[in-house]
């Protein structure tokens, strides 16, 4: 009987490499929130895969960049705590894009973490021909040697169609070492159910948003709880939001007119939280002003950065 292993893996890479796509591939159900605006991830949630022979914990990090505000300070001081304290970390380095100086600046941070089994991951080969895919392959491994990364495997994988996705769990679990089971049996996430709300919230928020809104929207959930009073099998959820922007010009694009761009919001974002807690919900948004709270110490703590 060979023994269980368990461990952390994190995926990192620059924003929108996939990463967050490639970790509900794995975990089977909608962890993280994905969205094709750069910068949306910004909490640390860990997707669960659970196998027989098998814990994986994945660690969802916020892209590594050139910060430019507090905010961004912020995250990249999260990434690098992360890195230091995973088995594993697997960089994702999209198929269709060349390799470039985002990536080069990301590897060289993950060469300065010593003791971590490092693997690179070809994503989104979905969109690249097989010639570029071979290509890109080889630019990955020039990028190992020349950073002086050792590469425990390299694989292209398509977390949207599925390709290799089996395979890269394998290559992973092998990577980890022994250990108990972490988590229970069921469990997607170890993040609160509060703060999976508040992300579903956002990334219904951010969808059809113009580009200066995506940096600038925060989301608090202030309460949430069963109705009291409901009849026995018929609960209700009832869950108060505030969506926080930096600007009255955003509150206006956020709320639209007539309220029917947060109506629409709050349509697709009850539907998955729905669709995740199993549970009918009523959801409540407003939309606040907390001006300028990527640069304000004060604001980035009460908004929870």
């Amino acid at each position: 009987m060979s023994e269980h292993k368990s461990g952390f893996v994190s995926f990192v890479g620059r924003p929108n490499a996939g990463k967050s796509t490639l970790t509900n591939a794995l975990v089977g159900s909608k962890v993280v929130i994905t969205s094709d605006k750069p910068q949306t991830t910004r909490t640390v949630v860990r997707g669960i895969v659970h196998r027989d022979d098998a814990q994986l914990v994945l660690v969802d990090t916020p892209g590594l960049h050139r910060p430019r505000t507090l905010l961004g300070e912020r995250l990249n001081d999260l990434v690098k705590t992360t890195l230091a304290e995973v088995d594993v970390v697997a960089v994702c380095l999209p198929a269709n894009e060349k390799v470039g100086p985002g990536d080069r600046f990301i590897v060289n941070e993950m060469a300065k973490v010593k003791r971590t089994t490092k693997v690179a991951v070809a994503t989104k080969t979905d969109l690249a021909s097989p010639e570029r895919i071979a290509e890109h392959l080889l630019d990955i491994q020039r990028l190992g040697v020349e950073t002086g990364t050792e590469w425990a495997e390299i694989v292209p994988v398509s977390a949207r169609s599925g390709d290799q996705v089996k395979l890269l769990e394998d290559l992973l679990v092998g990577l980890l070492p022994e250990g108990p089971q972490l988590y229970p049996d069921g469990d997607l996430s170890d993040a609160p159910e509060q703060i999976l709300v508040a992300e579903l919230v956002r990334e219904a928020a951010l969808e059809g948003l113009r580009d200066e809104l995506p940096h600038s929207v925060a989301v608090v959930v202030e309460e949430m709880g069963l109705r009291e009073g409901r009849p026995e099998g018929k609960p209700l959820l009832d869950i108060h939001a505030n969506l926080y922007v930096e600007r009255d010009s955003q509150k206006g694009i956020m709320i639209g007119p007539k309220g029917a761009r947060l109506r629409d919001i709050g349509t697709r974002a009850r539907q998955q939280i729905e669709a995740l807690l199993g549970t009918p919900v009523y959801l409540d948004l407003h939309v606040k002003i907390a001006k300028d709270w990527q640069r304000d110490p004060r604001q980035l703590r009460k908004l929870g950065f």
